[in-house]
């Protein structure tokens, strides 16, 4: 009785470990995505917890509110791709666009933003395009990741459907 206890404490000390050495290593933290899934939340990022639950639940214009006034005093890849991404999914391509591309000229490696930008490209019909972000994603995740496994389905669905 008392070896599973033992067991079960160093189980907690050893996941407590883990996660104060990934976050002190500066790989970040994890969060809901603003799509589908569990992601890495950019270093320094501002709290986008309350655009991501607006975002979830598709309220895309009050999401785009916040983080309009976020991005007028914080210049940060996360807040311009979630920003790409609400224009996007409220059919205003060409603003979504804008935003990807202000991300990636933050950071040319936001796995975040490669993904989504390459949806908006299969949506376009540039499957050119969303392959050339997957080209940087499978760089970017030689052993795979969910946004480069995401972009790959997305990009599969697409060429199914021009056969």
């Amino acid at each position: 009785m008392g070896t599973k206890i033992v067991d079960a404490a160093v189980i907690v000390v050893s996941s407590a470990m883990v996660a104060i050495a990934l976050t002190a290593g500066g790989l970040g933290t994890y969060a809901f995505a603003a799509g589908a899934g569990d992601t890495v939340i950019s270093k320094g990022a501002p709290d986008l917890t309350a655009v991501r639950a607006k975002i979830k639940a598709k309220n895309y214009k009050a999401a785009i509110d916040d983080l309009n006034k976020i991005a007028e005093t914080t210049q940060h890849a996360d807040v311009y791709n979630l920003l790409g991404f609400s224009f996007r999914k409220s059919g205003d391509m060409t603003s979504g666009a804008t935003f990807y591309a202000k991300a990636l000229d933050v950071d040319p490696n936001h796995k975040g933003a490669l993904e989504y930008q390459g949806e908006m490209y299969v949506e376009l019909g540039q499957l050119d395009n969303a392959k050339a972000n997957l080209s940087k994603l499978v760089k970017l995740c030689p052993r795979g990741c969910e946004e480069r496994e995401d972009l790959e389905k997305a990009i599969a669905r697409e060429a199914r459907k021009k056969k």
